[in-house]
């Protein structure tokens, strides 16, 4: 079994949910010294601080890659359509002994992004996406133990050196996470349908009901089914548009196999089959029964990330 990984000093990227999280669990643990975050809203940051989640914030417009000398591990918790930028800025200042890894909820963009800007430093980058999260955001929103128990997909690529996946896997261990691995193009398939289509499901029913001139009505005699499945639409904005476009091919076929399947059972509604509106009900609850007594994924909250 992997002990725990000791760090010196850290430096996260984007001190939100995750990012800080991070920071706590690895606080909670014991396990790290000094913790340098760096991000966009000075006011955030200094939330962060006043958490003591960091011990030091910067942000992006300063000249933040000073502070990666000297870094174990870099963690890259902004929204996935900020990392081009990041790690192109990130790339000239890391040293021969740093990993680098990251909390994005895809991973095929990603990829092509470290491939385009790291070079030589491509090797010590471990993609990780932790399958937790909240509907809330900011520092503020950070836990210690968001982690615990929960799931990180690392996708390492056919360059990553193996001290630094195995570093990368110590670190999330060290969070309190539950560490697997998966080709990057299946992990952005499986995560559009069981996240993705989920999470714009929820903000697609909220944002019709809410055009119609008389939704207020309908909101106001919405009960607690409502409210579960639509909970994940306070999610962050630009979060999860970004999220939607940057793995916009899997989630087309997502969207089109749920548009079937609610076609079908559209018609046979119209066509009062009772026997097949049965069917699929009784065939989800028991696949959804069988899946939550598994608790695999049962206590996770919301698999949201940046």
């Amino acid at each position: 079994m992997l002990g725990p990984v000791r760090i010196a000093k850290l430096v996260v990227v984007g001190v939100g949910l995750m990012g800080a999280s991070c920071a706590l669990a690895l606080r909670s643990a014991g396990v790290v010294g000094e913790v340098v975050g760096v991000g966009r809203s000075r006011a955030n940051l200094d939330r962060a601080l006043a958490r003591g989640a960091i011990d030091k914030a910067m942000t992006l417009d300063q000249d933040w890659t000073r502070e990666v000398a000297g870094a174990d591990i870099v963690l890259i918790a902004t929204p996935v359509a900020q990392y081009r930028c990041v790690l192109a800025t990130l790339a000239p200042a890391l040293e021969a002994g740093t990993v680098v890894t990251d909390a994005g909820s895809t991973k095929q963009d990603v990829v092509r992004a470290a491939r385009e800007t790291l070079g030589r430093s491509l090797p010590r980058f471990v993609p990780g996406h932790p399958i937790t999260g909240s509907e809330r955001s900011g520092a503020d929103a950070a836990e210690a133990t968001l982690y615990v128990g929960r799931q990180v997909i690392l996708t390492p690529l056919p360059e990553t050196a193996p001290a630094a996946l195995a570093r990368a896997e110590e670190f999330w261990t060290a969070c309190g996470a539950r560490v697997s691995r998966l080709d990057p193009e299946r992990h952005d398939r499986i995560l559009a349908a069981v996240s993705h289509l989920p999470h714009l499901l929820a903000f697609l029913l909220v944002a019709e009901l809410v055009s119609r001139p008389d939704g207020a009505e309908y909101l106001g005699n919405a009960g607690g089914g409502f409210r579960d499945f639509t909970r994940i639409a306070a999610s962050s904005p630009e979060m999860w548009r970004d999220i939607a476009l940057a793995n916009r091919d899997a989630l087309l076929i997502e969207i089109a196999a749920y548009r079937d399947a609610l076609d079908a059972l559209a018609l046979s509604i119209e066509h009062r089959d009772a026997t097949a509106v049965g069917a699929l009900i009784t065939r989800a609850t028991e696949a959804r029964k069988r899946w939550g007594a598994s608790g695999i994924g049962a206590v996770e909250p919301a698999d949201s990330a940046p």
